[in-house]
Parts: C-alpha cells; structure tokens; sequence
C-alpha cells in the first residue's frame, strides 16, 4: 500500500473538520447543556445526537468483533461509499475499478463526483479474475471496488482472488459485504489488522431487518475511519436511528433465528423455480436472494406486477439477459409468487 497520505485528497489531507459542540465538551460530565442553540423544551428530541455514536459503536464492536476506533456509521452504506469518492479521489483526474455486474452505486457515485469508472467483467459464473482487475489499473486508479455477495449474482466472490487484489494494489480495495450474514465462512472484516489498505462495508439493512432506519458500516484502520469522520456531515446518523440500532443489537439471536429460516426459504423457492417450465437457469447464490434466467423476464415481470408481486428485472443489466432477481420473502409470500408463476 501507498502510504495514506499519497491516496488522499491533498485537500482532504489538509481539512480542518468543522468541530460541533458535542464534540467539544466530550469526556466531561455535564447536565446542563447551553452550548449548542438547542430548544430546552420537548426532551429528549430537542437535544442533537451524539456526532461519533459512541453508545452504538460499543454493541457492534462486541457483534462484529472490531475494535470500535476501526468502525464507522453512516445515513445508509451509500454515505460511505460516497465518502472513499471525497477522501481518496480527485474529480476529473482519478478513476475506479470495479467487477461488472454489481450494486450500482459505486458507478453513480463516480459519476456525480466526476471520477471515471472502469468495469471489468465476471466469468459466466460471475467470478473474478484479480489478475484482470490489477490489469485495468494504472497510476490513477485510487480505487477497487468488490461486492461479496455480490449483488445481483447472489455469489460470494472467490476470496483468494479478493486477496489477490488486496494484496497487489497499492490504493484502497473496499470489499461490501452487505449480504455477508447469509452466507459461509469468516468476513473480510475479521482480516483488517492484516490489510491496511482494505475498507469493509455492511449494513443494519439486509439480515437485521432495519432499511428503513438507514444505517451503514464501514470497518478499516484507524487513520481511515479518522479521515471519514473528519469529511461526514457533523450529526450524520440521528438519535431516532441510534436509538433503534441500540434496541436491535440487544436481540442477535433473534437476527440470527431470521437468518436460517431465510436460509431454508431459499432452498425451497429455488428448488421449486428450478422446475418450473419458465425457468431456464437458477445461479447459485450466497445472499437473501437468488438471480434467475427466465424465458421471457420482462413478460414474467408484468404479470407478477399485475398480480401485485414485485421482484426485480435485471434483464438490462450486464450478463443478466432475461434474468430476475428475487428477494426471499416470508414462507406465505414466496408461496404466493410460486402459485402465480404456475399459473402463469
């Protein structure tokens, strides 16, 4: 890895971060509180929230075994991928490589800070090639961008590739393990002491059953988290959201009873699309949802929309002509699709 400083925006580097008044006063006891222009009235929302999330960082450092100096919390894993964009990337002159398919954010995310990105693409089996992925570099490339599980293939990525990357780049690997929790063998996230240059993303989205309170995670080193912190918007994850996160981290068998019955969910509907006339492929897959190749998905797609079930046509998509993704629902919705895919 290069040394931090050289894969840093020069400006970003130099920041003075704006310092808020819960930031000032930390480490004190305090009760009465006339720093910061809050409304003394309607407690405890009149109050802003705790800027670095302390509290919630304590519970997942103890979920996630990472030390809670190497975590980050974000307004969804989005704010954190936009914030690699604005810490290692310079608009106009850096680019970005990613495997092609995969979430398509990291590609908006470049394009509104005007990084250009360069997709290299999966095997038939949705697989990459890190030798292919260091190919695309060049001096510019500040960036590599894998999914695992990767979304929408459903796939883990081969982890010997993923440290092959890790391992021959000399800028920032980020590695989104968003649908880690449904899937086999230790996360990336558990080899950060080893990996200076690697960024973990997850999410209270996906296995813990919380999109709606938007809050992501990033885990890396120490001086990462510190430029992260320095670039976010000052009380960038509000107290409501804490509050919930604080709520959900006290009930992990509960995530964790969701996660299995998720798991044999799957196998049935997959089994069961396996069979059907319309199905021509079912991909393997190591995440909450499974991609298949039907024979007409944008057809299919119209008349699940008709019969109000939703799933989602990635026939656009790279490598994913006539496919669907489907999301694994509870066992009287995924019979629900089923019934209306026979009749169909």
């Amino acid at each position: 890895m290069k040394p931090l400083q050289e894969l840093v925006r020069p400006n970003i580097w130099a920041l003075s971060p704006y310092s808020s008044a819960r930031d000032e006063y930390s480490g004190h006891d305090a009760h009465v509180f006339l720093d910061a222009n809050e409304n003394p009235y309607n407690g405890p929302l009149n109050r802003y929230p705790d800027p670095l999330q302390r509290e919630l960082k304590a519970l997942i450092s103890k979920n996630k075994e990472v030390p809670e100096s190497h975590i980050f919390l974000g307004n969804g894993s989005d704010e954190a991928i936009d914030l690699v964009y604005r810490c290692f990337t310079r608009p106009g002159i850096d680019n970005v490589v990613a495997i092609e398919p995969t979430y398509g954010m990291y590609r908006v995310c470049a394009d509104i800070n005007d990084v250009e990105y360069r997709p290299v693409l999966l095997d038939d089996h949705f697989q990459m090639s890190a030798a292919k992925m260091l190919e695309a570099c060049d001096r510019y490339t500040k960036v590599i961008w894998i999914c695992s599980p990767n979304n929408p293939s459903g796939n883990l990525i081969d982890p010997d590739e993923v440290e092959m990357v890790i391992e021959g780049f000399e800028g920032i690997v980020v590695v989104d393990e968003a649908y880690s929790d449904f899937a086999p063998g230790k996360p990336f996230r558990t080899k950060l002491r080893h990996h200076p240059n690697l960024i973990v993303l997850n999410t209270m989205s996906k296995a813990w059953g919380c999109a709606a309170i938007r809050l992501g995670m990033a885990f890396a080193s120490a001086e990462i988290i510190g430029l992260f912190n320095k670039v976010k918007y000052p009380y960038n994850v509000n107290a409501l959201t804490q509050e919930r996160a604080l709520e959900m981290m006290q009930s992990p068998y509960e995530v964790e009873k969701w996660v299995k019955l998720l798991l044999q969910e799957r196998i049935r509907v997959m089994e069961s699309f396996s069979i059907l006339p319309i199905c021509q492929k079912v991909y393997p897959t190591d995440a909450n949802f499974f991609l298949a190749r039907m024979t007409d998905a944008p057809a299919i797609y119209d008349y699940l929309m008709r019969e109000g079930i939703i799933v989602r046509n990635r026939s656009r998509v790279t490598l994913c002509d006539n496919c669907l993704r489907v999301t694994i629902g509870t066992k009287t919705e995924n019979s629900q699709l089923l019934a209306a895919l026979r009749k169909y």
